[in-house]
């Protein structure tokens, strides 16, 4: 690794466990001989901005210290920064509830072995996907994931996957299926629709492998929906995700694109790398960028 390494820390990600975790990620940082600025962020979008201002500013690599929205955060300033070119080197030391991204790139989930992997600098070349105008490393979700993510949001006293389980049977109290027309490369379905997932990457809350096929560097986006279920198909459903074996089922459609269209006049919830960007979405775009940012791994 060459240069200055710029950490951008998301205090709040794991219910304020980067926040504790700094004088451990300050020391595990001086034992690699890792020079470092370190800098936090102070809301939502901030690392988008501390990002882009960094690799602006030269550094290299920047570093992503947080949760999966820190680090989908991080990659948006990075590859905002990047216009047409090659994004990056973008690292990682995972300190969220799920850390998606860091589980499919081999990293090491430990703040020692993340620095380590810092130092020795070995990288990889991602694909990353668009969803009007906003970047993706992992995913999106519409419909049922952004609905159990944001009863997620309201759990407290719960850690890591358990919390994603008990919000999907929060979920399933409240939502409607809605009515979508969904297109991609070769094909079109509408009706009504428990979900539709758009992976980059092939699991999402650290447990659901709605995408399970997706692969993070094969220029192509899979794609995921399932039509409209009874609470009963539901709860048999959900369990088949665990391991992917979902795709087999009669209800669901599985493939693979470069591009994807999202339209309803119902309102749509909208998640990215696990973050609720809207609630009431009419119309998603997607593509893929291929080969579009470097991640030390």
């Amino acid at each position: 690794m060459n240069g200055k390494a710029r950490i951008i820390v998301n205090p709040y990600a794991g219910r304020w466990k980067a926040w504790k975790s700094i004088p451990a990620i300050e020391t595990a940082l001086r034992r690699e001989g890792i020079a470092y600025d370190l800098v936090q962020t102070e809301g939502e979008g901030h690392g988008i901005e501390l990002a882009r201002q960094a690799a602006v500013e030269g550094y290299a690599p920047v570093v992503a210290a947080g949760g999966d929205g820190t680090v989908s955060e991080v990659m948006n300033g990075l590859v905002q920064a990047a216009g047409e070119g090659l994004a990056g080197p973008m690292g990682i030391i995972p300190l969220g509830s799920a850390n998606d991204l860091p589980v499919q790139l081999g990293l090491p989930l430990d703040i020692e072995g993340a620095c380590r992997c810092l130092r020795e600098g070995r990288e990889r070349v991602i694909d990353v996907g668009r969803v009007d105008g906003r970047y993706f490393d992992n995913d999106v979700g519409v419909g049922f994931e952004p609905q159990v993510t944001i009863e997620a949001r309201k759990i407290k006293r719960l850690r890591g996957t358990l919390i994603y389980i008990v919000a999907v049977f929060r979920a399933l109290r409240r939502y409607e299926q809605p009515h979508m027309t969904i297109a991609w490369d070769d094909g079109r379905a509408a009706g009504r629709m428990l979900l539709v997932s758009v992976g980059n990457g092939n699991v999402t809350g650290g447990a659901f492998r709605l995408t399970p096929q997706a692969e993070l560097d094969d220029g192509l986006l899979d794609f995921v929906f399932g039509t409209a279920m009874s609470r009963l198909q539901v709860l048999r459903f959900l369990p088949l995700v665990f391991s992917g074996q979902h795709i087999h089922r009669p209800e669901v459609t599985y493939g693979r694109t470069r591009r994807l269209t999202i339209t309803s006049d119902d309102p749509l919830p909208v998640g990215v790398d696990g973050e609720i960007i809207s609630t009431a979405a009419h119309r998603l775009e997607f593509e893929v960028i291929p080969h579009k940012l470097r991640v030390i791994c």
